[in-house]
């Protein structure tokens, strides 16, 4: 049988790897999340610190994952991370929640495992899909299991959010004990763990997956000069690494591609950890964030499908232009908190989410060289993890310079509302924040591909 003849959605590794993202990230706790850890008893500013550890940890752990991958294996790697996951939702299900030290410990221990789970996940799971796919099927449709993978993962986060927010609310679930016939109290503290054992369900669907993953052995591409056999040593990691680094530097066009890919995720990604707050002073209840949450999802459906046709049709700097106009209509509709209105400038946000995370990894991995795949995707996810921390550093101190402004309010101003107060002018920063990142690289990509006749991000699509 021809090449060109075989699904992709037949070959194993396809398949798997699009099974491990739908269960790897369908946790059922992500539309109470911080209600959830203050309900076990942490207070606001512990969980803040458990997310600054867990942002840490991925950063310090992305490359060198990425980097073992390409030399132990991008299965064992994926099997490591379903593990984990299995370890780290284990301890949130069995804490007890009696002694203050130990459960801020154990949470502690859950977010350095869980951010190891991310990193030893990152690029390994794309490389062994795609690699797979050029063995035995044709690496021109990686952009079809690209779509497939969005859409299956999103339906699946259409479920997650619904049914996470459902089996939280006591009141919900004691109606539906009542009405099957069973007559018992049920508390918030009953409920309490109701989402971590359905996601513990899902870390255990997540590790056979891996389990029943298969390594490929591609022959090296190009001129490479790491021996036929890597070895499983963390100084040929770092070789590796570092050849990735020096690869991604001298190659203009991956290296504006994760840029670009940079610029729209850790904006977007900052202001959908604040999604709750801007719902509620848009005039949203906090009953309807999980539909809310459920509808956004939804978007991951029909945006690949249409990024696909964008990236058939069009040169990526068709694509990165059009990404930016929606992004800066979207954060400009933001700034002005609309009521009920103001829920479209989101859609358009979520949407340039979907699409710029089908573009960066469609134009990825179709420059990069097999060996080092995973470390390549790798260096994106790091990067894209250091610009949200950083983001996150940054718009602390935009509250704090807000708050002082407003250090003596009127006796009449209650906190919540002086908080939505600064909350809403932080939000007009926003637009021209990016627009000020946007022109430096502009700028950047300008003065770096100068040598070039033409930008890499011009020419034809990339098939």
């Amino acid at each position: 049988m021809g090449q060109e003849q075989v699904s992709p959605f037949s070959i194993g590794n396809v398949r798997r790897f699009i099974a491990f993202r739908a269960f790897f990230n369908a946790r059922f706790y992500y539309p109470v999340f911080t209600v959830l850890f203050l309900d076990f008893g942490l207070t606001l500013s512990q969980f803040a610190l458990l997310n600054v550890v867990w942002a840490a940890t991925i950063v310090c752990l992305e490359v060198p994952s990425g980097a073992l991958a390409d030399t132990v294996g991008r299965r064992n790697l994926l099997v490591f991370s379903g593990a984990i996951m299995v370890v780290e939702i284990a301890l949130l299900c069995f804490v007890p929640t009696e002694g203050a030290g130990l459960l801020f410990a154990v949470f502690l221990l859950n977010r350095v495992l869980s951010g190891m789970a991310e990193a030893a996940a990152s690029g390994a799971d794309e490389a062994l899909a795609y690699d797979s796919l050029r063995k035995w099927g044709d690496a021109q449709d990686w952009g079809r299991v690209l779509e497939m993978q969005l859409r299956i993962q999103s339906m699946t986060f259409v479920a997650v959010m619904t049914m996470g927010a459902a089996v939280y609310d006591p009141a919900l679930m004691g109606n539906v004990v009542r009405w099957v016939g069973i007559e018992t109290q049920i508390t918030q503290e009953t409920t309490l763990r109701f989402p971590l054992y359905l996601t513990l369900g899902m870390a255990l669907l997540t590790l056979v997956t891996t389990l029943s993953m298969k390594e490929e052995q591609i022959p090296k591409e190009g001129e490479c000069s790491l021996p036929a056999a890597c070895t499983a040593s963390i100084v040929h990691a770092f070789r590796v690494t570092l050849q990735a680094g020096r690869w991604i530097v001298q190659t203009p066009f991956a290296l504006l591609v994760i840029m670009a890919g940079l610029l729209f995720d850790h904006i977007i990604r900052m202001l959908i950890t604040l999604n709750s707050q801007y719902y509620r002073v848009i005039g949203f209840p906090e009953a309807t964030f999980g539909l809310i949450g459920s509808g956004m999802a939804l978007l991951g459906i029909f945006v690949p499908r249409l990024a696909r046709k964008l990236a058939g049709k069009h040169p990526p700097a068709f694509n990165m232009h059009l990404l930016a106009v929606v992004t800066f209509a979207g954060l400009a509709g933001i700034s002005f908190v609309l009521p009920w209105w103001g829920l479209v400038p989101v859609v358009l946000l979520m949407s340039v989410m979907y699409a710029s995370h089908f573009f960066v990894s469609h134009y990825l991995n179709q420059v990069a060289q097999s060996h080092q795949r995973a470390t390549i995707l790798s260096f994106k996810g790091l990067s894209f993890n250091l610009a949200f921390a950083l983001i996150g550093v940054k718009y602390s101190l935009l509250l704090a310079g807000l708050e002082e402004r407003v250090s003596d309010p009127p006796p009449a101003v209650s906190e919540k509302a002086l908080e939505d107060a600064v909350f809403i002018q932080s939000l007009s920063w926003f637009p021209w924040y990016f627009l000020a990142l946007l022109l430096a690289l502009y700028l950047f990509a300008w003065r770096r591909t100068r040598p070039f006749e033409r930008s890499p991000f011009s020419g034809p699509p990339l098939s």
